[in-house]
């Protein structure tokens, strides 16, 4: 297990290494903010696709397999990086980053499942959402680091850093055995669909789904302007601040997952959401005032949040379906969560066109809150739903 928590944590960090990096590459390359824009959100919208067909297809083409090629495309993207010299170059890096990850994601989650005994499948998969949120947020901090303090070719530098991380993985991985799924002629012929069964698709959607697409609405919305907002609202250049802001975020809710307090999941799920929902609010009020105190607290809150609410969906996305629809539907909750991701930069960079940053981040974080209300009140619906499941088994 630990190996494979290695690798989800390398190519987690590959697939949000570049977010400190944009003010950089808006400056050498004269980028317009809806070019940024557009660079953020190319690797959402070839990650969504990518990820549907192999997590219907992963398994009859072989998981580790999938894995390789995965691992390998992310390296061709980072070469690219490292010998980029126009801006073209850049979208096609982000987009090669987007397959790579969007093959990856349901890929590892079913090949970590299938390493794990039965009685070690919640841990497993409470261990794989924080691995991933801890890469997420690692990625831009090191990036960040990297260009603000050695001050040596700052678009090609951090990329050999990653680069060495992604080999590692590779490395890892080809230490792992290779398994053999007995179905795979079955799923060769399996249709390309999000994979939810039918009698939990409505739960599904409403208190699993839906709540972690709004928690990486919310962390796109950290990733694509943290180091914009920074700069601009809290009046500073130091790279690193927004790579260590974006790190704090996810890993305050990774270590926030094992924190034994609130144990009925639902619970912990509406308390989740609460600080969640509160969170944007400080961080916009922070910007008003270009109060950095209020900032990390902002952060802090809604790390917190967004911790509790990804570990409780993916906690039912394990426990609702059978064990043999549980890799798909895994697979699924991924999908749904990172469509989160295209919501931020075209919100914003259709926005801001009209209003101001701070506004158009008070706009998304009005949309975000009425998300979370609706979640609340289907809450009192599940919660019927989930204790008789319980009471069954």
């Amino acid at each position: 297990m630990k190996r494979m928590l290695w690798i989800m944590l390398m190519m987690s960090c590959g697939a949000t290494f570049i977010s400190s990096l944009f003010p950089v590459y808006g400056k050498h390359y004269q980028l317009s903010s809806m070019e940024i824009t557009i660079l953020f959100a190319v690797y959402a919208v070839f990650l969504l696709p990518t990820l549907l067909i192999v997590g219907a297809k992963g398994s009859s083409w072989g998981l580790k397999r999938v894995l390789r090629v995965s691992i390998l495309i992310s390296i061709a993207s980072t070469l690219l990086f490292i010998v980029s010299q126009n801006v073209w170059m850049l979208y096609a890096s982000r987009i090669l980053e987007g397959i790579a990850y969007g093959a990856f994601t349901g890929t590892a989650s079913a090949f970590l499942l299938k390493q794990t005994s039965h009685n070690k499948v919640s841990t497993a998969i409470k261990l794989s959402g924080a691995t991933i949120n801890v890469g997420f947020g690692l990625g831009p901090a090191i990036s960040g680091l990297v260009v603000q303090y050695l001050h040596f070719q700052p678009l090609r530098l951090p990329f050999w850093f990653l680069l060495v991380m992604l080999l590692s993985s590779l490395i890892f991985l080809e230490m792992l055995p290779k398994i053999e799924d007995s179905q795979s002629q079955k799923l060769a012929k399996a249709k390309i669909s999000l994979g939810v069964p039918e009698n939990i698709r409505s739960q599904f959607f409403s208190f699993i789904a839906l709540p972690s697409f709004t928690f990486f609405m919310l962390g796109g919305i950290v990733f694509s302007l943290i180091p914009s907002f920074v700069k601009n609202v809290i009046q500073t250049d130091n790279l690193s601040i927004a790579g260590l802001f974006i790190l704090m975020l996810l890993g305050v809710g990774s270590l926030m997952q094992f924190f034994p307090w609130v144990q009925n999941p639902v619970t912990r799920m509406r308390l989740g959401l609460v600080l969640l929902g509160m969170g944007p609010w400080i961080i916009v009020i922070s910007g008003q005032s270009a109060n950095i105190f209020l900032l990390c607290i902002g952060m802090l809150i809604q790390g917190i949040g967004a911790g509790w609410s990804f570990q409780v969906s993916l906690r039912f996305a394990g426990q609702l379906p059978k064990p043999e629809e549980r890799p798909r539907v895994i697979s699924a909750l991924y999908l749904c969560a990172y469509a989160g991701f295209i919501v931020p930069p075209i919100g914003v960079g259709v926005l801001t066109r009209f209003f101001s940053l701070n506004n158009s981040l008070i706009i998304l974080s009005s949309l975000a809150a009425i998300i979370i209300i609706y979640m609340l009140i289907y809450s009192i619906k599940f919660n019927h739903y989930y204790q008789k499941l319980q009471h069954n088994r």
